[in-house]
């Protein structure tokens, strides 16, 4: 009999950031490499997030062998829990990667069902006919690994999210080793990070964040607030030691932020001196010359920990004039506006505010590898085919373009989307075919519930339980309600059983504004994601329905 083909079908992460997934076939035997999600753009109301597609491995699913997971970010891991329930195979990936994923199904009931395989860098799992290797690669995160994947008809190299950082802050440098020998041995195919194609030169290294840091910190008159990604485990281990070397000693508020120190820790993936952490009850009693404090909410999530501390609303912590806020993390496109209103909130309170690097030393570095770093890992791995991943279809083009100017893929270049696969034939060809079932899912994540289409999900809604939309006038300049607020529904009571409902409604309103400062008040975001909490949770228990809630503020 003739050897089956390798099919390469990329669900996701091809053409857009986020949603990154990756299936690997032969025969029937399909693995799977990420179950990403990416969060909505502002147009899609009522959607939580957007998860890929998986119509194809769920026609198929009596092949789907196994879930492997390059690392934990969550445009690489945050569909898992709205795919198990269609796909409950094994998961495979590195402690910190599982310990998250964990948490994760735990928190959506699913952890009972579930089968978590732990690997490590060096280690080979054999999966039907895969054979896979987890090379160890640096990124912003820890434990990440790229795959190596041996197949019957060559080796397939997957690098997840890189860059290569050559003073890792673990010491534990990127395996250029393992892809030199790799390269030596043939690679069949090779497909590669994209995201930074547009940055020449190298990307720093984490540790090049920390001169800047302690300057800051030695600068700070009174209290620092320095907020990161919460996965950034390096970057949070650099301000500990910071505070540490500096006298002063480290509050964590955030839940995403507390859980993943508290997970890196309880793995031994952290050192966090004894006596080095002041609890969140007691921050606020505790000497602000004394104090740092790590924050989840970079990208101003609207009730995020950074987004209550800007407003003044955050139960642990208040912040004022000559308190020190550092925004380690990049602005993510699409996020500007909220983020500099959240920074203009801190500005009023007349604190020292530093987000942006602007200068040789910077309070943040990139987890990508730049134009130097992928032409390195070109020339290392020098593979027959080359399939740039993670972007959108500019960065795909350019990484494309990368490849062919350093001359060192021997066959052809594939710029590929999502839903369009590749066949790599026996004989060492590698041919386009017709697309597959592929795109976004919208999922409510509240319920787990799969969106078809939002316009269908959004009539549906409002059918079963209708449309609530307070109206209410704010003065911009001082915040103050001017007139009672209105209330207007369709679809959702009857007139005679409405009213009283409604009315009470109002006053929940009334009470939600009134216990708002008076910055809040004048940003509609936060203002208007309060509302619709609180009405959402009122209106719940009141009716057991849950309506559509479209707060509208009328500036006067």
């Amino acid at each position: 009999m003739s050897t089956p083909s390798l099919w390469a079908i990329p669900l996701g992460g091809l053409g857009e950031f986020g949603m990154n997934m990756l299936a690997l076939r032969f025969g029937d035997d399909i693995i799977v490499i990420d179950a990403g999600l990416m969060f909505p753009e502002q147009e899609l109301l009522g959607v939580d997030i957007v998860i890929p597609d998986i119509t194809y491995l769920k026609q198929n699913k009596h092949m789907v062998r196994a879930l492997v997971l390059t690392h934990v970010h969550e445009d690489h891991i945050g569909a898992i829990p709205y795919i198990l329930g269609d796909l409950n195979v094994p998961i495979y990936g590195t402690e910190f990667t599982l310990a998250v994923v964990r948490k994760k199904l735990e928190e959506h009931a699913l952890l009972d069902s579930a089968k978590l395989c732990k690997v490590a860098p060096g280690e080979t799992t054999t999966i039907g006919p895969f054979q896979i290797e987890y090379v160890h690669v640096t990124h912003s995160t820890i434990d990440c690994v790229a795959l190596a994947i041996r197949t019957p008809v060559g080796v397939i190299i997957h690098t997840g999210d890189f860059k290569i950082d050559p003073t890792p802050v673990d010491g534990r440098p990127f395996d250029l080793h393992a892809f030199a020998r790799y390269g030596q041995q043939g690679v069949l195919a090779l497909f590669s990070d994209s995201t930074n194609v547009e940055r020449p030169g190298f990307t720093p290294s984490e540790r090049d964040v920390v001169t800047r840091l302690e300057e800051l910190f030695r600068a700070a008159p009174q209290k620092i607030v320095v907020s990161c990604f919460s996965s950034s485990i390096h970057r949070i281990q650099q301000v500990i030691n910071i505070a540490q070397s500096l006298g002063r000693k480290v509050g964590i508020v955030g839940r995403s932020m507390v859980d993943n120190v508290e997970i890196a820790h309880g793995l031994k993936k952290m050192n966090i001196p004894d006596g080095s952490i002041v609890r969140p009850q007691d921050i606020r009693s505790f000497d602000p010359k004394r104090l740092v404090v790590l924050a989840s909410g970079t990208q101003a999530e609207p009730m995020s920990a950074l987004s209550r501390i800007a407003v003044d609303n955050h139960r642990f912590l208040s912040i004022g004039e000559n308190d020190t806020v550092i925004l380690s993390a990049r602005l993510i496109p699409g996020n500007e506006k909220a983020i500099f209103r959240m920074i203009d909130h801190f500005f009023r309170r007349r604190v020292l505010v530093y987000y942006e690097s602007g200068r040789s030393a910077p309070i943040h570095v990139s987890g990508h590898a730049s134009q130097e770093e992928m032409k390195l890992l070109l020339q290392l791995v020098r593979p027959k085919y080359f399939i740039p991943l993670h972007g959108e279809y500019r960065h795909l083009f350019r990484h494309a373009a990368l490849a062919e100017q350093v001359g060192a893929v021997s066959g052809q270049i594939f710029l590929l989307e999502s839903g369009h696969p590749i066949e790599f034939t026996p004989d060492g060809r590698a041919h386009r075919r017709e697309p597959v079932p592929a795109g976004r899912v919208m999922v409510d994540s509240g319920s787990l519930e799969e969106i078809e289409d939002v316009v269908i999900r959004d009539r549906r809604h409002l059918s079963e339980d209708g449309v609530v939309v307070p109206i209410i006038a704010i003065d911009k300049h001082t915040g103050r309600v001017e007139t009672p607020p209105e209330i207007v529904s369709r679809g959702f009571l009857p007139s005679e059983d409405g009213q009283e409902v409604l009315a009470r409604a109002r006053d929940v309103v009334l009470k939600t504004i009134e216990q708002s400062s008076a910055e809040e008040k004048m940003d509609w975001s936060v203002i208007k994601e309060k509302i619709r909490v609180d009405l959402k949770r009122f209106l719940s228990k009141q009716t057991s329905k849950r309506p559509l809630i479209l707060p509208v503020i009328l500036e006067v």
